[in-house]
């Protein structure tokens, strides 16, 4: 393999595989702590499990990789032919996977630079795309990275979670938030803000809750060429429409990812998560 620059990312930037096969990106798993099993994303935990579990009230924790597996994903990564290597990850405000990545890196055998895009799911994704894109035109790893980082600075992420209790028991949400949304018995809109998941709306049914997620999406996209990621947990037939119906309202659409988020941001946010990723192009 020709010497390159690479990137790596983590599980949590919910890549299609052919995208990640395209691009030559490699993901590093977060863990999945189940009752007292640990299972890696993407591999030994299923969406559907997740769900269960969760509906269920079994307790669900995530953990992030480790140095170690980040030292082995790196050394691994320079033994293919890279010289340099981009480490984008999902927001350090939500995991010490950033962290773990940084560590890792002081011991590595060619230079990497870790990067905390603030951003999650393919809001981190469309971010390793340009990164990638970069090195393959030759780009160096500094350029890699302002890519990164440009793409981070135009992208928008919106959710719609059915109960803030996940979010809650996570900690990635106030006590007093998730308690004052079950007393009015609303339905939270939220938004990533400063690479933490902070309330944007609240709305009064589920019906209206995603009709107004598929309005802010549209104005945040504009008539500008956008790539947009529509995401969800258990509530494919929810997102496949909310899809079609930004196909139609987009002008500048270019690419539209439909996904279920995988077990790690769903152990965060509960069945019935749709989400849109707006990125600038």
């Amino acid at each position: 393999m020709s010497r390159h620059v690479a990137i790596v990312t983590d599980s949590t930037a919910y890549l299609p595989p052919r995208t990640m096969e395209r691009h030559g990106i490699t993901a590093v798993p977060l863990t999945v702590v189940l009752g007292d099993r640990a299972l890696e994303e993407g591999t030994e935990i299923s969406t559907r499990s997740l769900a269960q579990a969760l509906q269920k009230r079994r307790p669900v924790t995530t953990s992030r990789p480790s140095p170690a597996v980040f030292a082995e994903t790196y050394r691994k990564v320079a033994e293919s032919g890279a010289t340099g290597i981009v480490s984008l990850h999902l927001s350090a405000e939500l995991s010490g996977t950033y962290d773990a990545a940084v560590l890792a890196a002081k011991e590595a055998p060619v230079p990497v630079r870790v990067v905390d895009t603030g951003m999650i799911a393919m809001a981190l994704g469309f971010c390793a795309v340009a990164a990638a894109e970069a090195a393959e035109a030759g780009g160096s790893v500094d350029e890699a990275v302002t890519a990164a980082e440009k793409r981070a600075a135009g992208t928008s992420a919106y959710f719609y979670v059915d109960t803030l209790e996940y979010l809650r028991r996570g900690g990635r949400i106030g006590t007093a938030q998730a308690l004052f949304g079950s007393a009015l018995a609303v339905k939270p809109l939220l938004q990533l803000d400063g690479g933490r998941i902070g309330p944007l709306e609240k709305v009064r049914t589920a019906s209206r809750a995603i009709a107004r997620l598929e309005e802010i999406a549209a104005e945040r996209a504009g008539s500008a060429p956008v790539d947009i990621a529509v995401h969800h947990l258990a509530a494919a037939d929810r997102a496949s429409a909310l899809a079609e119906r930004l196909r139609v309202r987009v002008p500048g659409l270019a690419e539209l990812h439909v996904s279920e988020v995988g077990a790690v941001i769903g152990a965060h946010t509960g069945p019935g998560l749709l989400g849109v990723v707006i990125a600038s192009r």
